[in-house]
C-alpha cells in the first residue's frame, strides 16, 4: 500500500521507467505514456482521489530516485546523460498522463450519470418503465415514490437547459434554503420542471418566486400532489394543463395552482355540450359589424372586473357609455342580458368555453 491509502498496483511500472530514464535523459515512450493513462482511468474508476494520487506518485518518486541521476547533477549539453532534470521531466510527463486518463474517465462517468439521469427523466415524466424499477433508480436521485409528490413547471420567453445559468440559479436558491428535501429539479421541453413532496408546499413556493424571477416574468403552474409513481405523471400532466389554460385565457396570475382551476377541465370535459353552448348563446354575435370577436372581448373583461361597468370601460379604454352601448348590442344579438344575473352565468361560461376552443378564429 503506497502512501495515503492507495494501492500500489496504481504505482505499477512508475519505479521502472524512472530508472530507465534517469541514465539515458530519454522521453517516456507512447506505450509507457498509454500505460500511465489507462492506470489512470483505472484509478479513477475505483473512486480514489486525483490529489492523493498524484501525492502517491511523488512520495514513490522520493523512495525510488534513481542513484545515476545525483541530486547535483544537472544535464550536459551534448552528454546524452542522465540526470536530476531529466527524471524530473519523467515525473511530469508520467503524472500528466496518468492525470490525463483519470479526467478522461471522470468526463465519462459525468456523461453516463447525465444520461441516465436524463433518461430516469424521461421515463418518470411520462410514465414509461416498469414501475417497480422506476421506484428503485428513483431513489437515487433522492425520491421516494411511495410517498405523495407535486410537480411546478416553469416556463419563460426562452426554452432551457440543465446546463443553462437559470435552471443552475434556481437549483442553487433551492439548495440555499432548504439542502436536501427529496427535490429533483430538471428541464423538460424546454421548461423548468421541479419535483417535490407533496407535503412540502413551501418548496414549490420558493421554486415559483425564484423561478418567476430568473426567467424575467415567466409563468409557474403548480399540479396537485398525487401518490405513488403514477402521482408524479398525473401531477406534471396537470401542470401542463394550467400552463396551456393561462395562454388561452390570457390569464394574468404568475403562479397558478391546478386545485384552483378545477373548474376549467371540468367544463371542457364534454366538448360537443360545450360547443353547443357557445354556438347557441354566442353565434348570434358574428352578425355583428366586425364579427364576434370584439363583442366576445368586451364580456370576457367585463366579467373579469366583476360586472362592474365603470371599470370594465376604463381597461378597455372607453367611455361608460360606449361600453354599455355594446352591452346592449349583444343583449339584442343574443337575447342574454350580460347585466342580469339570470343570464350573467351562461354568458360567462359561453365565454369561458368560446376562449378555451379559440373561437370564432378557429371553427369548431
Amino acid at each position: 500500500m503506497a502512501e495515503n491509502g492507495i494501492p500500489d498496483e496504481y504505482l505499477d511500472g512508475y519505479a521502472r521507467i524512472l530508472a530507465a530514464v534517469a541514465p539515458t535523459g530519454r522521453r517516456l515512450t507512447r506505450d509507457e505514456l498509454l500505460a500511465r493513462r489507462e492506470m489512470g482511468e483505472r484509478a479513477a474508476e475505483a473512486g480514489f482521489g486525483l490529489r492523493a494520487l498524484v501525492g502517491a506518485h511523488l512520495a514513490a518518486a522520493r523512495a525510488h530516485w534513481p542513484v545515476t541521476a545525483s541530486p547535483g547533477a544537472r544535464d550536459g549539453g551534448g552528454s546524452g546523460g542522465g540526470s536530476t532534470d531529466s527524471v524530473l521531466a519523467a515525473i511530469e510527463q508520467a503524472v500528466d498522463a496518468f492525470a490525463e486518463g483519470y479526467e478522461r474517465a471522470q468526463r465519462l462517468a459525468v456523461r453516463q450519470e447525465v444520461a441516465a439521469r436524463r433518461e430516469f427523466i424521461d421515463d418518470l415524466l411520462y410514465g414509461r418503465s416498469d414501475l417497480g424499477r422506476l421506484a428503485e433508480r428513483a431513489e437515487r436521485f433522492g425520491l421516494r415514490l411511495s410517498y405523495e409528490h407535486a410537480v411546478a413547471v416553469a416556463e419563460g420567453a426562452v426554452p432551457y437547459d440543465e446546463e443553462d445559468a437559470v435552471p443552475r440559479a434556481v437549483e442553487q436558491a433551492l439548495i440555499g434554503r432548504f439542502g436536501d428535501r427529496s427535490v429533483l429539479l430538471t428541464t423538460k421541453t424546454g421548461r423548468l420542471v421541479c419535483i417535490a413532496p407533496g407535503d412540502q408546499a413551501e418548496v414549490l413556493a420558493h421554486f415559483a418566486k425564484q423561478a418567476f424571477g430568473a426567467t424575467d416574468g415567466g409563468r409557474v403552474a403548480i399540479g396537485r400532489p398525487r401518490p405513488g409513481v403514477g402521482g408524479v405523471v398525473q401531477s406534471y400532466e396537470e401542470a401542463l394543463n394550467v400552463l396551456d389554460l393561462a395562454e388561452r385565457l390570457d390569464l394574468d396570475d404568475p403562479v397558478l395552482h391546478a386545485a384552483d382551476l378545477l373548474v376549467y377541465p371540468v367544463l371542457t370535459r364534454d366538448r360537443q355540450a360545450m360547443t353547443e353552448l357557445v354556438l347557441s348563446a354566442l353565434g348570434p354575435l358574428e352578425a355583428a359589424r366586425g364579427g364576434a370577436l370584439p363583442l366576445i372581448e368586451t364580456l370576457t373583461v367585463y366579467f373579469d372586473a366583476g360586472c362592474v361597468a365603470a371599470e370594465a370601460a376604463r381597461r378597455l379604454s372607453l367611455s361608460v357609455r360606449a361600453l354599455t352601448y355594446r352591452l346592449e348590442r349583444i343583449h339584442k344579438l343574443t337575447g342574454a342580458d350580460p347585466t342580469d344575473p339570470v343570464h350573467r352565468y351562461t354568458l360567462q361560461t359561453a365565454v369561458i368555453g368560446a376562449r378555451l376552443m379559440d373561437w370564432p378564429a378557429k371553427s369548431i
